[in-house]
């Protein structure tokens, strides 16, 4: 069974698709992918919800972490997408939280409830 096993490891590792397929090179940004996934469904979300520090802490996060996939041999592209994606959708939340809090914008939200209520109740 060990002989079996020692074969077909020998099999995948010779094979540089399979090789890199089966390595933490590309599982480690594929498992981490759920995190820009998660980022770019929230932009449709109300911008109340949003952290503005939670925000700032994965902007900063991935924008390490893009630094450090093209730093490590070989490097990592699938990684630096990975983050590149989170830190684009990041930076676009705190353009939300601060339209929505620092600029006016929870007025205008706050201003357009009370409009479509008065809309609501005449017809």
């Amino acid at each position: 069974m060990a002989a079996a096993l020692k074969a077909l490891n020998a099999k995948i590792r010779s094979n540089k698709y399979l090789d890199y397929f089966c390595s933490t090179h590309f599982w480690g940004p594929a498992s981490n992918f759920g995190i820009p996934i998660a980022a770019v469904a929230d932009m449709t979300k109300d911008p109340e919800i949003i952290s503005g520090r939670m925000t700032l802490a994965l902007s900063c996060y991935s924008a390490v972490f893009m630094r450090y996939a093209l730093a490590v041999t070989p490097k990592n592209y699938l990684l630096f997408g990975c983050h590149a994606i989170n830190c684009a959708s990041q930076i676009t939340q705190g353009y939300r939280y601060l339209q929505y809090w620092n600029f006016g914008g929870r007025e205008l939200a706050i201003k357009g409830k009370e409009v479509a209520k008065d809309i609501a109740s005449k017809a």
